[in-house]
Order: structure tokens, then sequence, then C-alpha cells
């Protein structure tokens, strides 16, 4: 049975920041200040209930249902953060609808394995020292990540625009082409060693005794190919000297990859909610 708690915790800030981002949408037909103080108190809400959330029932972030909901809340803080900072820029509009993507991919991740089963070593269903620093790591590079392919669509449609010669977004501007590069570099850049750190770490930690087939689970595959992007992501940009269009399609593919990564289910990892909507009731084969 569904957890009615944890279903109405999470519409709470889903359906706040839906709000947020439905507000920043008629900004941009209608710019007015209205709208801007109303997109960022429902932002403000729903970060504030996703905290509550967190810090109440905190979720693996090692699972498909964890990790998105941690990177969507960094996502969320970011955004009210620009919304406020940089009135002018249209912020929340790239950002918050990859936070709330985020939100609702956790809703529908599948339960993962029993904490009980055997082969799970202590430090993935104990949440020790080690283990933890293993998922902060990987975690702040899908941030990182995260950052790279909202600068990139950005730069796309700020490319385009400049291109057919059209007027800001209501009145919005975005930043140029020029500092969206740099901002999707720092995010690839930032994320690299993170990646690198974690997976090493994930590495040293893998019981290799109890390690079976799990060397061909698609979260550990998917890491490893995940990590193999950025060197080449690095040298395209440094070596190759292709063009910022490009890049940021190749950025965009490897957010694409990180999703993937994300929602697969870990080998020696699981979470103790309760199956919610689109998670199976019976046992998985």
């Amino acid at each position: 049975m569904s957890d009615p708690l944890h279903q109405i915790s999470t519409s709470c800030f889903g359906a706040s920041y839906l709000l947020a981002f439905g507000c920043e949408l008629a900004r941009l037909r209608w710019p007015t200040a209205a709208l801007r103080w109303g997109g960022i108190a429902w932002a403000g809400v729903g970060l504030f209930t996703h905290s509550v959330f967190l810090a109440l029932k905190p979720p693996n972030p090692a699972t498909a249902y964890g990790a998105p909901l941690a990177v969507a809340w960094v996502l969320a803080v970011f955004s009210l953060y620009g919304s406020l900072h940089t009135p002018r820029r249209a912020w929340a509009v790239f950002v918050l609808p990859m936070a709330l993507g985020l939100v609702a991919l956790a809703l529908f991740a599948v339960k993962p394995p029993d904490p009980t089963a055997p082969g799970v070593p202590e430090w993935a269903a104990g949440g020790k020292l080690w283990g933890a620093t293993h998922g902060v790591f990987v975690l702040l590079a899908a941030v990182g990540v995260c950052v790279g392919c909202l600068a990139s669509v950005m730069y796309l449609i700020q490319a385009d625009r400049l291109r057919r010669k059209r007027p800001p977004l209501g009145g919005m501007n975005l930043l140029s082409l020029e500092r969206l590069e740099a901002m999707s570099r720092r995010g690839v850049n930032f994320a690299f060693p993170l990646l690198t750190a974690g997976l090493l770490l994930g590495l040293i930690l893998l019981p290799w005794p109890q390690l079976g087939h799990n060397w061909l689970n698609l979260k550990v595959l998917g890491t490893v190919g995940l990590w193999a992007v950025f060197p080449l992501l690095l040298y395209l940009r440094y070596a190759a000297g292709v063009s910022g269009r490009r890049l940021a399609w190749v950025t965009i593919a490897t957010f694409g990859l990180m999703l993937a990564v994300l929602l697969a289910a870990h080998p020696f990892a699981s979470d103790p909610r309760p199956p919610g909507p689109g998670t199976p009731t019976g046992d998985s084969p």
C-alpha cells in the first residue's frame, strides 16, 4: 500500500514548481511584477516543502527514486536564486522544467531491491561515510551535467534568435553566446573530476567477491560510459575546435545518458520507501 503522506508531500512541491513555471511562462507574454513575484513565491513554497520532505523522509540518493529528487532540489535552489538575483534573465523558464521532469521521473521509478537481500554491502544499505561520499560526488557531477545541458539549450535558442534577429523573450534577456558557452564549459569541468572521484571510490568500495553478474548492471556500465564521454567533450572543445552548436548538442546527449544512469537500478543499494505510482507491488524477477 502506498504511503499517503509521501504522495501528498511529493505532489505538494511538484505542484508548486508547476505553478511557478506557469507564472514564468505567462511572464514571457505579460512581463509584470505580479507574475514575477508569483513565480518566486510558488518556487519558494516548492523549495521549502521539497527541503522538508528530504529532511524528514530522506530517500537513498543511490536509487532511481532518491537521486532525481536530490538533483531536482539543487536545480530548484539555482532557479530561485537566479530569479531573485537577476530578474531580467529567463532562468526559471529553463531550470524549472528540468526540476519538474526529475521529480516526475522519481515518482515513476521502479522500486529497487530489498535492503535485506543478499549481496547488499553495509555501506550501501546503511549509508556509511564512504558510501555516502561516493553518492555525493556522483550527485554533484550530475548537477554539473545539468548546468551544462541548461546552458547548451539556452545557447541553441540564443543562437537561433540572433540569427533570426528576434527580440528578447518577453523582455527577458538570455546571456550572450560567449557566457553561455563558458557556463556549459564550467559545468562539464566541474562534473568530470567529481564523477572521476565518485567512480574510483565506488570501485574501491565494490564488494568484488559478491559482484558476480552485477558488473554488467546498467548502472555500472552507464557510469563508466558517462565518464568516458567527458574526455571526448574536453577533446572536442579544447583540441578539435568543434563549433559551439555541435558541442551544445553533445552536452545535451550527455545529459540524456546521465538520466539513464540515475534511473538505472543500483546493484548494491535499495530504498525503503513503499511502492508508489508506477512501482510494481510484486517481487521483481
